[in-house]
C-alpha cells in the first residue's frame, strides 16, 4: 500500500513524540525540560539504570547513548509493539484522529479476513474457558491443581478445557453462524478424509491461548490429558494469524516487564513461563513447540539485549543450546547476546521453583554463563588434550565457530577470551585432559622464575593503551582519516571502557568535522573524557598533536601506531603460547624456545632493525619496548640463558 504525498509529514507534524515515548518510559525530570521538549528517561530498548535515551521533541526524534537506537515515532512503535511499517502507521493514525488512506482490494480483503480470524480465534478462547468448569474437565482440573495453578492463575492465562468430542468447538462455533471456511483457515478444525463434518483440531486437551504482542489470540497449544496420546504438546496448525517461528508466548506481557527493568527469560514451554510469571518473573517467554529461529531471536534481542536461555539440564535442553549458539553467533553485535542458565539435571524451571522457590532461580540467572563459555564447555567437557594433534583439533573447532561472527570487534574479544580459557587449561592441566579430569599436579615453578619481572607484571598491555589513546587522540582531532582505518581500529583490543567507548563513536561518526565530533563525544562521554585525553604526557607531544591541521602526518602516525600494535600482540601471543609451562620446572623444551628467542633479538639487533630511540625488533617483525626486553631478558637470565642486551 502507498501513501498519499504528505500524509506522513502531516502525521508527525500531529504526534508528540514525548506522549508516544512516555507510555513505555519514566522520564527523569532532573535532567528533562519539559517546555523544550527535551526529554531523557532510561531506555526502553536495553537495560539501564541511567537516563541515557533523549527525544527531542521539536525535531521528532530519540537516540540512546548507551545501545545507539534512534529513530521517530513510527520507528519506535514499530520496536516496542513488534509490527510492521503500516501498521505502525495505522496505531499511530488512530491516536491523531487520521483517517488512514483506502487500501487497495485485495491488501483490505486480507486484512478484514485477518479481523474476521481474530474475532473466531477469541470464540474458541470463550469456549474452551467455560469448558475447563464443566465435569468432563475434572481431571484436567486436578492436573493444574497439582501444578500448582489457582483459580487467578487459570483466569489471568485464560487456560481452557477441548473437550474429548470430534465436533465440540465446531458445533458451537457453527452454533455462532461462524462460516466453515473460517473455523478450518483459523487452524481450529480440520477437513474430514472421509467425506464427514470436520473434526476438531483440539479434543481432550488443556488449552494455553498464544497471543500475539497486540494482544490478539492468534492460535492455541494444547496438553494432552492422555498418557498415551502420541504428542503431549499440539500447537495451532499456521495460518494467516499464526506463524510459529515468528511468535513467542507471552509476548506482550514480558516486553512490558523487562521495560521496567526485569530479566528476560527464554523458557521451553507454557508452564515454565508460568511458573516463572507467578514468582515474579514476569519477563518470561517460550519459542512454540520448535527451536528458537532467527526470526524469534531477533524478537529476543528487541525487547531485552542479552536475554537469559533456562533450559532443562538433560542431554535435550543442552543440545537445544548448542543449537542456539551456532544460530546466534552470525548475528551478534556490540551489546547484543546471549546468556545460558541451566537447570539442575532432570529440572525445569517450574520444577525447581516448587522445590526450591524464586531465590534458588533467582542465583542460577545471576550465575549464567555467557556464550562463548558455552561454545569452550562444548569443545573441551570430557575430552583429553594429551597430544599435540588433539589441541590442533580444538583450535581448528573454536576458530571455526569464531569465524562465524561478522563483527569484528566481537569476533577479537571472542578470540582473546578463548586464548585465555586455552591457557588457563594447559597452564592447570599439563596432561592436556578437559576441565573436571585432573590426572595430574603440575610442577612446582622454580623459585626465581615465579619471582621474576615478567611472571609479576601487574598489566601486560600498558604500551598497548599508550598506544590506543594516541591513535584515538590524533583521529579525535583529524576525523576525515577514520575511514581510512576502520578497519584496524575496529580490531584495537580497546580493554578499556573508555577506549571502547571513543572508538565506538568514532566509527559511528565518521563524516562529521571536527567540531561536531567534540560535541558528540562530549554529549555521550563528557567533556572531561576528552580533556583527560588530550592533556595526557605520551599524547601531547605527538608532533600532529601538538601542532594540529597536518592530515598527512596524521595519517603516518595513526597507520604506524597500528602497526606497532598489531606486531606486538603477535609476539605477545608467540610469548604466552613459549610459556605457557611456566608453572612447571623448566625443561629442554622451554629453555630452547626462550634461547631461540634471545638469537632472533640478537640477529635482528646486529642486522640493524633495532630502533635506537625507543623500540627493539625481533626478526619476526614484532616490536618490544625496552621495558618489554629488559623484562624478557631478567627470564632467560634466571633459566641460564645469555641475556639480548649487555650489562
Amino acid at each position: 500500500m502507498s501513501l498519499p504525498p504528505g500524509f506522513l509529514d502531516e502525521l508527525r507534524t500531529r504526534l508528540s513524540l514525548t506522549s508516544v515515548v512516555g507510555r513505555k518510559v519514566m522520564w527523569d525530570m532532573r535532567k528533562s525540560n519539559q517546555a523544550k521538549g527535551d526529554m531523557w528517561a532510561p531506555c526502553p530498548f536495553h537495560q539501564e539504570k541511567s537516563a541515557s535515551f533523549h527525544v527531542d521533541d521539536r525535531k521528532g526524534f530519540y537516540y540512546c547513548f548507551g545501545c545507539h537506537a534512534k529513530g521517530d515515532a513510527i520507528s519506535f512503535v514499530r520496536e516496542t509493539e513488534n509490527v510492521g511499517f503500516m501498521e505502525a502507521v495505522e496505531i499511530l493514525s488512530r491516536e491523531v484522529g487520521m483517517q488512514m488512506p483506502a487500501r487497495d482490494p485485495q491488501a483490505q480483503q486480507k486484512a478484514d479476513k485477518r479481523s474476521q480470524l481474530a474475532e473466531v480465534m477469541e470464540l474458541a478462547v470463550k469456549f474452551f474457558r467455560l469448558q475447563l468448569n464443566t465435569g468432563a474437565a475434572a481431571e484436567a482440573r486436578a492436573y493444574l491443581d497439582r501444578r500448582g495453578l489457582d483459580a487467578e492463575a487459570l483466569e489471568r492465562w485464560e487456560i481452557g478445557f477441548a473437550p474429548d468430542q470430534w465436533q465440540g468447538l465446531w458445533d458451537h462455533l457453527k452454533g455462532k453462524a461462524v462460516e466453515d471456511k473460517l473455523i478450518l483457515d483459523a487452524g481450529l478444525a480440520k477437513p474430514s478424509n472421509k467425506g464427514g463434518k470436520p473434526y476438531d483440531t483440539f479434543r481432550g486437551r488443556i488449552i494455553f491461548p498464544i497471543r500475539d504482542a497486540r494482544g490478539r489470540a492468534i492460535a492455541f497449544g494444547g496438553r494432552a490429558m492422555d498418557p498415551n496420546d502420541n504428542a503431549k504438546y499440539l500447537n495451532s496448525p499456521e495460518t494467516d494469524l499464526f506463524d510459529k517461528g515468528r511468535s513467542l508466548y507471552n509476548q506482550g506481557p514480558a516486553r512490558t516487564a523487562a521495560g521496567k527493568g526485569q530479566p528476560l527469560i527464554v523458557a521451553e514451554g507454557y508452564m515454565d513461563v508460568i511458573a516463572l510469571a507467578s514468582h515474579g518473573f514476569e519477563a518470561a517467554v517460550a519459542p512454540l513447540g520448535t527451536a528458537i529461529t532467527e526470526n524469534q531471536l531477533q524478537m529476543l534481542w528487541r525487547i531485552a539485549p542479552e536475554p537469559i536461555v533456562a533450559l532443562d539440564g538433560d542431554t535435550a535442553g543442552l543440545r537445544a543450546a548448542m543449537r542456539l549458539i551456532d544460530l546466534a553467533l552470525p548475528l551478534l553485535q556490540a551489546g547484543q547476546s546471549l546468556r545460558f542458565a541451566i537447570m539442575p539435571a532432570g529440572k525445569d524451571p517450574d520444577d525447581l521453583l516448587r522445590a526450591d522457590g524464586a531465590p534458588a532461580l533467582q542465583k542460577l540467572l545471576e550465575d549464567a554463563l555467557p556464550m562463548v563459555r558455552l561454545l569452550w564447555e562444548r569443545e573441551t567437557e570430557g575430552k583429553v588434550f594429551d597430544s599435540p594433534e588433539r589441541k590442533a583439533a580444538l583450535d581448528k573447532a573454536l576458530r571455526d565457530k569464531i569465524m562465524q561472527i561478522k563483527d569484528p570487534s566481537i569476533r577479537s574479544h571472542y578470540g582473546q577470551e578463548i586464548k585465555d580459557l586455552r591457557w588457563q587449561l594447559f597452564r592447570a592441566n599439563q596432561g592436556g585432559r578437559g576441565r573436571r579430569h585432573w590426572t595430574s599436579t603440575p610442577a612446582s615453578a622454580l623459585a626465581s622464575t615465579k619471582a621474576s619481572i615478567l611472571a609479576t607484571a601487574d598489566d601486560a598491555h600498558t604500551p598497548e593503551h599508550l598506544r590506543e589513546a594516541v591513535i584515538l587522540a590524533v583521529l579525535v582531532s583529524c576525523p576525515e582519516i577514520i575511514e581510512t582505518f576502520e578497519s584496524g581500529i575496529e580490531q584495537m583490543r580497546c580493554d578499556d571502557p573508555v577506549h571502547a567507548g571513543l572508538r565506538a563513536l568514532l566509527l559511528e561518526n565518521m563524516g562529521l568535522d571536527s567540531e561536531a565530533l567534540h560535541n558528540r563525544i562530549a554529549d555521550a562521554l563528557g567533556a572531561e573524557v576528552l580533556e583527560k585525553l588530550l592533556t595526557q604526557r605520551h599524547v601531547a607531544i605527538v608532533p600532529c598533536i601538538r601542532v594540529p591541521g597536518d592530515t598527512e602526518k596524521a595519517r603516518l602516525t595513526v597507520a604506524g601506531e597500528l602497526a606497532k600494535l598489531h606486531s606486538e600482540r603477535g609476539l605477545d601471543a608467540e610469548i604466552i603460547d613459549a610459556m605457557e609451562d611456566l608453572d612447571g620446572v623448566a625443561d629442554e623444551g622451554l629453555t630452547w624456545r626462550l634461547s631461540e628467542a634471545a638469537q632472533a633479538a640478537d640477529r635482528a639487533r646486529r642486522s640493524g632493525q633495532e630502533d635506537k630511540a625507543e623500540y627493539d625488533v625481533a626478526d619476526n617483525g614484532a616490536v618490544l619496548s625496552r621495558d618489554e626486553r629488559r623484562r624478557l631478558d631478567d627470564l632467560l637470565g634466571q633459566i641460564g640463558i645469555e641475556k639480548t642486551e649487555k650489562s
